[in-house]
């Protein structure tokens, strides 16, 4: 009874005007805690769990040809973008699967009295791999379905630091988990002229919430998560997300494409620092310059010429290397841009098409021809490792192989890319196309061969299914 008293006494003393204003920040909490119930209402829904399986050796030898194998799995997160079934999330999430696994939520009765705490059991459906790009670090799944809920990009052009942000996905595992934050850098680049760049945010990020959206308060995907900087392996506060408006071209492209096509001239735009300006006596020391013209490019054919300073593309100010090469590649392939140059003490425009961006991967393709590389039983087109192709292979473990040039699609299914060394089928060393094709014809139709590859520096075993 003396608390009441004491309580109502205090309340008596306060100012008005301070009562109001516990009022006011009390309502204004409410506001803030509702709206961002309705944006995880409306963006949970459409978040997925991945489940990717792919084989591995089981030695703690991988460069062992005789390594036991065994199923590694995977997770990672997704959101789904359509009502069909097309579902974005990262390369690295799905990188190397033979199979893939879409856990769906299933959605929670609402206006229901004492309904349980626990969510329903989450719907397992098989999903395909449309496609994946390795620069962005993102790719696309299909499940087949439809009338699905599904999310919608938003602007991340628009975003700013300090506009709070929502992290959706399953850290460690744990499935249908959301983060909050705020967006602490936009356009951030881990690496000088890196083509990539990242919105940067303190929102928590964890092992497993790859892939999944970077959700702003309108309940729009500005991003995908992607990575964090980590000292310990958790969050701590540094992660990085591919901006929505990246996504946007990616996702698109390989929708249509299964892969993405972007545009290029056949030049290299660097950002011009106060070094290079200084040393080139050039007259700003900002913007974009020329540091190579590729001979018998578009943009040579047009007259362009190392050292050519950018000014603008269509009319609008080119700032740094980064900014002109993505106004470059999302031009149609074959229309044109009009660049203002810089030369000297002249002023220029010069009009130049836009070719397609060769893309790694196709870099073998003109070497090979379906009557001399074709080993059908695996459906691509392969090289000898010669010498001299070797040299385009750093970290190679190994001088003696067979090149993938291109795969079909039972190939790419098991898991084989352009660019792969084929070193061993079933614990045999191959030296050649003619030796990868004795050594498949040596193994009985439906049943798998377990290929021995080096990728990027590392031996791996991939596992394809002969028919």
């Amino acid at each position: 009874m003396r608390l009441v008293r004491l309580y109502v006494l205090v309340s008596c003393l306060l100012p008005a005007h301070s009562l109001q204003a516990q009022s006011r920040d009390a309502v204004n909490l409410r506001r803030l805690s509702g709206s961002l119930e309705s944006v995880v209402a409306k963006v949970a829904p459409t978040v997925v769990q991945i489940r990717a399986s792919a084989y591995a050796p089981l030695s703690r030898s991988p460069t062992t040809s005789g390594a036991l194998l065994g199923t590694q799995r995977s997770t990672g997160s997704g959101v789904i973008l359509s009502s069909d079934g097309y579902i974005i999330t990262n390369a690295h999430v799905v990188d190397g699967g033979r199979r893939f696994v879409v856990v769906l939520p299933r959605p929670v009765a609402t206006g229901v009295p004492g309904r349980s705490a626990l969510a329903p059991v989450w719907e397992e459906v098989p999903a395909t791999l449309v496609g994946t790009d390795r620069e962005t670090d993102l790719a696309v799944l299909k499940v087949a379905q439809t009338g699905l809920p599904f999310a919608t990009l938003g602007d991340s052009d628009s975003l700013a630091p300090g506009q709070v942000v929502l992290a959706f996905g399953s850290p460690f595992g744990l499935a249908s988990s959301v983060t909050m934050g705020v967006i602490s850098a936009v356009g951030r680049q881990l690496l000088d002229e890196d083509r990539m760049i990242y919105i940067q945010t303190d929102t928590p990020i964890n092992p497993g919430n790859s892939g999944g959206p970077l959700v702003s308060a309108d309940g729009l995907v500005v991003g995908i998560n992607t990575l964090i900087f980590s000292q310990s392996g958790g969050n701590e506060g540094v992660g990085f997300a591919a901006p929505g408006s990246i996504v946007r071209f990616v996702y698109n492209q390989i929708r249509t494409n299964n892969r993405v096509r972007r545009g290029e001239i056949g030049v290299f735009g660097q950002t011009i620092t106060p070094a290079i300006a200084g040393a080139l006596r050039l007259p700003r020391n900002w913007g974009v310059i020329l540091a190579d013209v590729l001979p018998g490019s578009p943009a040579a054919t047009a007259g362009l010429r190392i050292n050519d300073v950018v000014l603008s593309l269509n009319g609008k100010p080119m700032e740094n290397g980064r900014q002109f090469d993505v106004n470059v590649y999302r031009r149609p392939i074959g229309s044109t841009v009009n660049l203002e140059i810089g030369r000297g003490l002249q002023r220029m425009t010069i009009k130049v098409p836009v070719a397609e961006r060769r893309q790694e991967e196709d870099r073998f393709r003109d070497l090979v021809t379906p009557e001399k590389n074709l080993v059908p039983r695996l459906g691509i087109l392969a090289l000898d490792l010669t010498p001299e192709l070797a040299r385009a292979f750093p970290g190679l473990r190994s001088p003696q192989g067979v090149i993938v040039a291109t795969t079909a699609s039972a190939a790419t299914e098991a898991g084989l890319v352009s660019g792969d060394v084929i070193h061993g089928v079933n614990g045999s060393s191959v030296r050649s196309v003619n030796d990868l094709r004795a050594a498949l014809e040596q193994v009985a139709s439906d049943s798998a061969a377990v290929l021995h590859v080096g990728r990027e520096g590392r031996l791996r075993l991939v596992t394809v299914t002969l028919e």
